[in-house]
């Protein structure tokens, strides 16, 4: 809560609540405080200069050194006095960056005295009243001038100067602010200091010229030769008024606050809706920080609504000129007021719900704080050599400006603004969001692939913005899930939004940097909608992009030049990864006909991802797609799925050992031997192409690692890693295709070492040993006994490769 005893210095105060990066003459920045010696040296050659009626270079310095010091610097009433003789001496030739020194001497004193002496007071009246009509023409610099607003503004308010005086410094400052302005308008470093010299005036106990000074307040930013309106001069608007109304509040200052009410309520043309927006917002902190009753409580409540009021009059305007949500219009002030309602908004604390508020809440959210869609813009014509490169140095600007650093708490009122509007906005803005997470995706896709390698450090600028509006579109859809699955909307609403709500997610994916309960909360919940819903779960699929959009990009006009290769898209591969991840929960209502249209030949493609988690979940995908049965159809499910079966192990074994990760794989053969029909043709091509690999993989051990089977724990081998899936399997297929299995496996083993028949032979014994399937353990029991003794031939000679049979295996003795 702004109070006076932690803004001794309003002006201080201001420049720290602006977020401006510009502290010149600051007193927290830049400072070189002198010693307590060399403070006092300083003085003593002050007052030696006037004695002497000379002023030379070294009391300019001596002026600087105090200066440097002012933040601890207190001024006494003879140091005031002698700085007052010193302005007003004819003798001494001061030079022109004396005066702003000086009064700012003399405002410490006025800041920092418990009880300014009334000679004192009035003889600085005296000399300043003097100074400014027959002097300032001649001296008027942008620093002389903030300061001596500043200084005239602090005599106002102090409590105890005469109230004659003050008029004098009411007078003079009105002076000032009418004539002089354009004395600011290239120094930004001076604003903090004018527009506390206002709020001092406003704040002070006489009430002439307060209208006059509030017209300066509001309406200097529209003149043509004003200060120019920015982002950090709006935040030093809102925070002076919630200073000046929080004074009014704490002395119950009726009048002033009704002042303010009615040039809020019918403010004048010369009003500019910039400064009132903050001002409003100003109102709005203040108020809501303060406890008020009685009459007071009255007024102030008046005060708010009417704050409110000239807020949403103003976005109304605003969002019918701005006209969507993918630019500003093209026009600066368009921008400049969006991003000052978010900020406004983010700052004044409860704001009752208005919809023109909440649209440029989103227009602000989208394009002024997370402004991608234009950043990329103006990187593909920098790439284009339409640009120059230096203007991208605005990326890292923007990262560091107050509007991006407060992008969280905006995002907040944000969400609380949509749990109270209307569903006619509430609609609008959903929309919004929901396209606005496709244009990141595709434009992020083309400029990640342009910068990758080329320009890491603006990519990486852009990203940080992208994981925020990642951040805030987690947020809101977490708001968007809790409103509308709900039994106050139908199914199909329901359903709809859930779809959308997950393509949005999936087109952010890339940004998701880090684990968030908000996250996982809204997939689970719209997860858990879209199961329930054949149609959506249709839709769901149908939204992830086609094979053909997926391999070429073609539709990146800047790639051209480049080869495009869809492994190396991580944008398109994250997203990708998000539908892989998400489809198995919902698989039992995704027909057989879209999932072979649709997703089967992007599940083959990513199988082949050199990401290994990718390639697992394309691995996963298949599982769950043979793993699931619940259709009407189950005929044509059951084709598919052994047509699948012969495409999933062809191009899983291609790719092994390399891109096909073995769990992946053994995770979708353990799901095909589980779920195809007993004897199918599929299950036994499996079974056939997995014994051939596994011959192939030993015989590639034998010729460079002769050691291989030393130690069936030790390093892992794919050949290893193959016979222990085959050897899994022995529990697993059905007993239709278990005697083939045991042929082909125990051929296999004949042909190994003797380590390597030893170690599997071992594996074998375990297994059966643990096994509790009656039908299948005598048989295999038999089997083993058999093959260990052709193993023992084999190793001395005995034996061979042509005699290992079905027969000699008795293998239709028990199955």
């Amino acid at each position: 809560m702004a109070r006076q005893g932690n803004t001794l210095f309003l002006e201080e105060w201001l420049r720290n609540n602006s977020g401006s990066s510009s502290n010149i003459n600051s007193g927290n920045s830049n400072s070189l405080s002198s010693s307590a010696r060399a403070i006092i040296q300083a003085w003593s050659d002050l007052r030696d200069s006037l004695q002497n009626q000379k002023f030379q270079p070294n009391h300019l310095q001596s002026l600087k050194s105090l200066f440097n010091s002012r933040t601890s610097l207190h001024v006494a009433d003879p140091q005031a006095k002698l700085l007052l003789s010193i302005i007003s001496s004819r003798n001494l030739n001061l030079r022109p960056e004396s005066y702003p020194l000086l009064f700012r001497l003399l405002y410490i004193w006025v800041r920092k005295s418990f009880k300014l002496s009334l000679v004192l007071t009035e003889l600085a009246v005296e000399v300043l009243s003097k100074f400014f009509t027959s002097e300032f023409g001649d001296k008027r610099t942008p620093f002389l001038y903030a300061e001596g607003v500043l200084l005239l503004g602090a005599l106002s308010f102090a409590p105890s100067v005469p109230e004659k005086s003050k008029l004098v410094c009411l007078e003079l400052l009105c002076g000032l602010l009418e004539d002089d302005y354009p004395l600011v308008r290239s120094f930004e470093e001076t604003i903090p200091d004018l527009l506390a010299g206002i709020a001092y005036a406003l704040s002070s106990s006489v009430s002439v010229h307060y209208v006059r000074i509030l017209d300066s307040l509001f309406g200097i930013w529209g003149k043509e030769d004003g200060p120019s309106a920015s982002v950090s001069h709006g935040l030093m608007i809102l925070h002076s008024v919630e200073w000046f109304i929080s004074g009014f509040i704490r002395s119950r200052n009726i009048e002033k606050m009704d002042v303010v009410q009615k040039a809020l309520e019918s403010p004048k043309a010369n009003y500019v809706p910039y400064a009132l927006v903050m001002a409003a917002a100003g109102v709005l902190r203040a108020s809501s920080r303060s406890v008020s009753s009685g009459q007071g409580l009255d007024t102030l409540s008046r005060l708010r609504i009417s704050a409110e009021n000239r807020m949403e009059s103003i976005a109304h305007d605003l969002i019918s000129k701005v006209k969507g949500f993918s630019s500003s219009g093209g026009d600066l002030s368009n921008c400049l007021l969006l991003q000052c309602f978010s900020l406004a908004l983010a700052r004044s604390g409860p704001v009752s719900s208005h919809g023109p508020l909440f649209l440029c809440l989103s227009s602000g959210l989208l394009t002024e704080i997370f402004p991608l869609r234009k950043l990329y813009m103006k990187v593909f014509e920098y790439l284009r050599g339409s640009s120059n490169h230096l203007k991208l140095i605005e990326v890292k600007d923007h990262l560091e400006s107050v509007l991006f650093k407060e992008a969280g708490v905006i995002a907040g009122v944000f969400c609380n603004q949509y749990v109270l509007v209307d569903e006619a906005n509430k609609g609008i803005v959903e929309n919004s969001i929901w396209n606005y997470c496709q244009d990141i995706y595709v434009g992020h896709r083309q400029v990640a692939l342009l910068l990758r390698g080329r320009d890491d450090g603006l990519l990486g600028d852009l990203e940080k913005i992208a994981e925020s509006a990642f951040l805030m579109v987690v947020v809101f859809a977490l708001a968007v899930t809790k409103h509308r699955l709900n039994s106050k909307f139908s199914r199909e609403a329901q359903m709809d939004t859930s779809v959308q709500i997950l393509v949005s997610c999936s087109c952010l994916e890339y940004f998701r940097r880090v684990r968030l309960p908000e996250y996982m909360d809204t997939i689970r919940g719209v997860v858990v909608s879209v199961q329930e819903n054949e149609s959506a779960c249709v839709s769901f699929v149908e939204s992830m992009p086609s094979y053909v959009d997926l391999t070429n990009g073609k539709d990146f006009s800047l790639l051209r030049k480049m080869e495009y290769k869809w492994s190396k898209d991580e944008v398109q591969t994250a997203r990708i990864l998000f539908y892989l991840r998400v489809m198995p929960t919902c698989i039992e209502r995704v027909t057989a006909p879209v999932f072979r249209r649709v997703v089967a030949p992007i599940m083959f493609l990513y199988m082949g991802h050199p990401n290994e988690k990718v390639a697992r979940a394309s691995h996963s995908m298949f599982a769950g797609f043979i793993s699931s049965g619940k259709e009407s159809d189950q005929d044509f499910r059951v084709s598919l799925k052994e047509q699948l079966v012969f495409h999933y192990i062809k191009r899983s074994l291609e790719g092994y050992p390399g891109t096909t990760p073995f769990k992946g794989m053994a995770s979708g053969v353990a799901a095909l031997v589980r779920h195809l029909p007993a004897g199918s043709p599929a299950t036994f091509y499996c079974i056939h192409s997995l014994v051939e690999k596994a011959n192939e993989l030993c015989n590639e051990a034998f010729t460079h690692k002769a050691d291989v089977w030393k130690n069936w724990q030790g390093e892992s081998e794919p050949c290893k890693e193959i016979f222990e899936l085959l050897l899994r399997l022995i529990s697993l297929v059905d007993i239709q295709v278990l005697p083939n299995l045991m042929k082909l496996l125990a051929q296999q083993i004949v042909r190994l070492p003797k380590d390597g028949q030893n170690l599997v032979l071992n594996e074998l014994y375990s297994l059966v040993a643990e096994s509790d399937d009656v039908t299948r353990k005598p048989t295999l029991v038999s089997w083993l006994q058999s093959l260990s003794y052709l193993c023992s031939k084999a190793n001395s000679g005995g034996a061979n490769f042509k005699g290992v049979t079905t027969d000699s295996l008795n293998l239709n003795s028990r199955l």
